[in-house]
């Protein structure tokens, strides 16, 4: 067997990439490129949407976000964690407010979106934190400032979440999620 044999085999058995990969390609994959991920920044009433996050790699509160998949447009990507993560549909902002690379994280390089959003639907009370004991994989809270328990891989969103910063950073154009440019002034 050759290394492209091997590939072969592996696209074969992929299945369709614009649904996900498998989970041991997916692995191996974050080891050897960057992956893009869009994030969603939800405030209201100087507090931000956060999501408590429990993995192999650290715990914490985290702004939700998802890995854009193989052909996904960034709209249906911000679209797609709305619904799964903070079960609700949003509004958001045409280009990202903040593009920021995590290189040096053990589960991977990561090229990360922060978009603004705001909620078009309400999100369902239950999936809250009670404020009881420690809060569950996902649970929701809005979060005034930069919480101790920040998840550690986004800290370099202490900024945003603190309200320090409310203009585009990121220095490139603002372009459009269907793709056309947009003058934004900014």
């Amino acid at each position: 067997m050759t290394i492209e044999s091997d590939l072969d085999n592996v696209l074969a058995h992929t299945g369709n990439p614009e649904e996900g990969l498998p989970d041991a390609v997916f692995h191996f994959v974050r080891k050897i490129t960057p992956l893009v991920n869009v994030d969603l920044l939800i405030r209201r009433n100087g507090c931000s949407l956060l999501a408590w996050r429990e993995d192999e790699y650290d715990t914490g509160w985290h702004i939700p976000g998802g890995i854009v998949r193989f052909r996904e447009a960034l709209l249906s990507r911000i679209n797609a964690v709305a619904l799964h993560e903070i079960g609700a549909t949003v509004d958001s902002e045409s280009g990202p407010c903040e593009l920021t690379q995590l290189r040096h994280h053990p589960r991977g390089h990561f090229i990360s979106l922060l978009y603004r959003c705001n909620l078009t639907s309400e999100i369902d009370p239950s999936r809250f934190y009670s404020g009881l004991g420690k809060p569950k994989n996902g649970s929701l809270s809005w979060i005034r400032g930069v919480p101790d328990d920040l998840y550690p891989a986004q800290r370099f969103y202490a900024d945003w979440l603190d309200g320090r910063i409310i203009a585009n950073r990121t220095g490139l154009p603002v372009v459009a999620l269907d793709g056309n440019a947009r003058d934004t002034g900014s």
